[in-house]
């Protein structure tokens, strides 16, 4: 039997993510500063109401109002985990992250639910649980682990409990994030259908060799990024998907600027010194945006 929720509402601000980082393949993220605000309040009578206003993302129209939203359905399996429930539920959302670019928007609305869950619960968020029911929604917790703790993360499995585990790693202070967001979408279902069963030995051992120095680079040695964020695993098995991307990222790699795919893309990835793209570099098409490091992951407060 659920406990009845008592009336009551609160705020979340959930960061965007990038995911990869070019070499990390499902395995690195890290937390940006552009965000989504919910506001989640427990009503005293049954129904469902859900809001969605737009703050520069402009990827509202086909957002649903109903019980099939993703924080809506995100909100009701964690409440089901905790054993409460609410008589009512009113939702508005402030999207600002982009959907379906690469930028981590749908991992940003199931952590945005599961801490907006546990506050009306009234229970400290446990990260564990949150990346169990981000893995439930996103099938990998890259862009959620990121989102969930701000900085940078390295997530794996672990395939004998089936657990999702996260680690933040502190970024160094010298790199500044450009985002190169394409106005085409992608979705990372269909994208992931372009990777091959198996790769070559020598391509995993470079990813693995690069994996590793990425996490040496973006916390200690930046100057490393360029070769860090190398790979062999994915980008260029998608590159068909988007040819415009994987032109941008050729481009900027060539300039010495360390570029990856942001997430299942088309959103472009740009790790520099001084938050500039080369002048050389065409960026047409692209709406280039410089984008902190966010270090405080989600956060919520009382409504």
């Amino acid at each position: 039997m659920s406990t009845p929720l008592p009336s009551r509402g609160v705020r979340v601000r959930v960061p965007a993510s990038t995911a990869n980082l070019g070499s990390g393949f499902d395995t690195l993220g890290m937390a940006l500063g552009r965000y989504d605000h919910i506001e989640v309040r427990v009503l005293a009578e049954p129904g469902l109401t859900v809001d969605v206003t737009d703050a520069g993302a402009g990827d509202i129209a086909d957002v649903p109002r109903d019980e099939s939203h993703l924080v809506v359905r995100v909100l009701r399996r964690t409440f089901d985990h905790l054993g409460v429930a609410p008589a009512g539920l009113a939702l508005r959302c402030e999207n600002a992250i982009p959907h379906a670019r690469g930028l981590g928007s749908s991992a940003a609305a199931v952590v945005a639910g599961v801490a907006a869950a546990y506050a009306l619960a009234d229970r400290p968020l446990d990260a564990d649980a949150a990346l169990a029911i981000a893995a439930e929604f996103e099938g990998h917790v890259d862009n959620a682990a990121a989102s969930l703790l701000g900085g940078a993360v390295i997530a794996w499995l672990e395939e004998a409990s089936g657990r999702w585990h996260a680690e933040r790693i502190a970024p160094h202070s010298g790199i500044r994030p450009v985002v190169a967001v394409a106005a085409q979408r992608s979705s990372t279902h269909a994208t992931r259908g372009l990777l091959p069963e198996s790769v070559p030995h020598g391509d995993a051992v470079f990813a693995a060799s690069r994996t590793a120095l990425a996490v040496h680079a973006l916390t200690t040695a930046p100057e490393l990024l360029l070769p860090a964020t190398a790979d062999r695993l994915h980008q260029h098995y998608r590159a068909p998907a988007y040819p415009a991307t994987a032109n941008l990222i050729e481009a900027l790699r060539k300039a010495g600027v360390a570029a990856a795919v942001s997430g299942a893309g088309p959103t472009v990835l740009a790790l520099t010194s001084d938050g500039v793209l080369p002048a050389e570099v065409d960026t047409a098409g692209f709406d280039i945006v410089e984008l902190p490091i966010d270090a405080a992951g989600v956060t919520v407060t009382d409504a």
